[in-house]
């Protein structure tokens, strides 16, 4: 004790003591910390087992730890994985749109390539890269338990003015797209107002809560369940598509009566 005494005024003192605490707090944050895979219940089998599809099918563009790539011109090929989540994978992976068919300014919706296992798998060794939101449960996600009046109102200040209203969606800039979001699985619009995919925006629960997310699930459960009251819905794009079928079938009319008129002249 008095040789730690004589040298607790040493100029090096403090540097040793704040080394020491940083290694120690270090240390107890690496301890403590749950990994998002773990935290999902994936075991280590499903995330060796992920990791081996994703370096067989995603590392190409993504990078062999999900860190992402550039090439040789510094333009990027794939955006970093780490911190995404499973929810992410999920999304991207189930809805088809990756790994993606073809280069785009938008990966395109199409046919799962991989099994719901599969999808788990890459999802949980992606979620071990580093923490982010987790694939929703059943019960968040089940518009029974949803109110489609709140959710209707909620869809139409944030989500309406890209996916239209009906849900069909609508065109953006430079050949990007809002896909329509009608008919979609339940859990990927919980997944993508989660991560915000593509163009889109991350609406988390701070912006919106996970009850309102439910609510809007139930708006989109209902308007599909309801189809179009007024008749043919012509693609529920609005006036725009209402007046070129008005105008098209109204003018054939029109040539039709003429040259019928103009026949019995004859």
């Amino acid at each position: 004790m008095k040789a730690l005494s004589r040298h607790r005024h040493h100029p090096m003192a403090y540097i040793v003591i704040l080394l020491l605490a940083l290694v120690a707090t270090g240390g107890l944050f690496v301890a403590f910390q749950p990994r998002a895979a773990q935290a999902e219940g994936a075991t280590q089998q499903d995330i060796d087992a992920g990791r081996d599809l994703f370096i067989a099918n995603c590392a190409t563009c993504h990078g062999l730890e999900g860190q992402g790539r550039v090439d040789n011109e510094g333009n990027a090929m794939g955006p970093s994985l780490v911190g995404v989540g499973a929810a992410a994978v999920d999304f991207q992976v189930g809805s088809g749109r990756m790994p993606m068919q073809e280069s785009g300014p938008q990966a395109r919706r199409k046919p799962a390539q991989f099994t719901q296992e599969q999808t788990d798998q890459m999802a949980a060794y992606v979620a071990s890269l580093g923490p982010g939101p987790a694939i929703p449960t059943d019960e968040a996600v089940d518009p029974a338990l949803g109110d489609a009046a709140v959710g209707g109102e909620i869809f139409r200040i944030n989500c309406a003015m890209c996916h239209n209203a009906a849900g069909a969606g609508g065109a953006l800039t430079h050949g990007k797209f809002a896909p329509p979001v009608v008919g979609v699985d339940p859990r990927h619009v919980y997944e993508a107002m989660e991560t915000g995919p593509q163009n889109m925006p991350v609406f988390n629960d701070s912006n919106i809560s996970a009850e309102e997310k439910r609510d809007v699930i139930a708006y989109l459960d209902q308007l599909e369940t309801n189809g179009s009251p007024g008749g043919f819905a012509l693609g529920s794009l609005g006036p725009v598509t209402e007046g070129l079928y008005a105008w098209t079938i109204g003018l054939a009319l029109l040539l039709g009566c003429a040259v019928w008129l103009g026949a019995k002249a004859k």
